[in-house]
């Protein structure tokens, strides 16, 4: 009894493989109409297939993801860089052009003082609490700077050296607060000839500096040229200030008061040029 079912299941599993055999050889013979077990089989291996494919999908995306965000983080934070650099670059391109600018005007002005020897310097120091007073240059004694020299800036007239040391020099600026010490002589050329007048205040308000003690019977207009008129034993003469914006009575009413518009930025003073005056340039 045994042994019958033991060659039961010695047949069964003989037909099986006849069975398994006759498949595959009916599959190779290239049979276009697939048997129903092929096709099961071909339909569990697809949904399997799709099952585990989607996830794998899923996760090679999430890292394909992550690993561009992280090249474009790099490439920001090198273009950030880049940017900074540029930045830096165009400040330091702007203030060479700036600088530049201010040479050309003094090499300019240099021109037009031929009659006088200057002293090219640059301003080392401006306390904001004395701002519209005084600076400090980088020029003394040792290079020929005396007391009393005017100083001037972008062709405009600026100031006067107040101190002088061996290696650098105070510049009283005109635009001070102290009325005795900014006065300078100054001269209108008008159509009719020139006007003379004091330079002895500035309005801070209107970024003007105030020519007083004109006679009433002179006749300014807007425009008319202000220059240094030599005649206060300080300062060369025909040294340019600025142009008259506005002409009024004083507060007495017994003369004209003109407005005057700097020819010099006195707020942005980079470099100077310290004028000494000839003998005869007074006269």
């Amino acid at each position: 009894m045994n042994q019958f079912f033991s060659n039961k299941k010695l047949i069964i599993l003989l037909i099986s493989v006849i069975i398994c055999l006759s498949l595959i050889a009916f599959s190779i013979t290239g049979n276009r109409n697939a048997s129903v077990v092929q096709q099961f089989t071909n339909d569990v291996t697809a949904l399997t297939g799709r099952i585990f494919s989607k996830p794998a999908n899923a996760v090679m995306n999430t890292i394909e993801s992550v690993d561009h965000l992280m090249n474009t983080y790099e490439e920001n934070q090198q273009l950030k860089s880049k940017i900074d650099d540029l930045y830096e670059s165009g400040a330091e391109l702007a203030a060479l052009k700036e600088d530049n600018k201010k040479l050309k005007e003094q090499l300019k002005l240099e021109s037009t003082l031929s009659e006088y020897s200057g002293i090219n310097g640059t301003v080392i120091a401006r306390n904001p609490d004395n701002w519209v007073d005084q600076l400090l240059i980088d020029k003394g004694s040792q290079n020929g700077v005396e007391m009393d020299m005017s100083v001037m800036s972008s062709n405009g007239y600026i100031g006067r050296i107040v101190e002088v040391s061996p290696t650098s020099s105070k510049v009283q600026l005109v635009t001070t607060a102290d009325q005795n010490i900014s006065r300078v002589a100054a001269q209108i050329t008008t159509d009719k000839g020139p006007v003379h007048g004091i330079i002895s205040g500035y309005d801070a308000e209107k970024n003007q500096l105030i020519l007083n003690q004109i006679t009433v019977d002179a006749e300014l207009e807007k425009g008319d040229t202000v220059t240094t008129s030599g005649l206060g034993g300080v300062s060369p003469s025909s040294l340019f200030i600025g142009e008259i914006e506005e002409v009024q009575l004083d507060a007495h009413g017994l003369a004209q008061e003109a407005y005057i518009s700097p020819a010099a930025d006195i707020d942005d003073v980079r470099f100077v040029t310290v004028v000494k005056r000839n003998a005869e340039s007074g006269e």
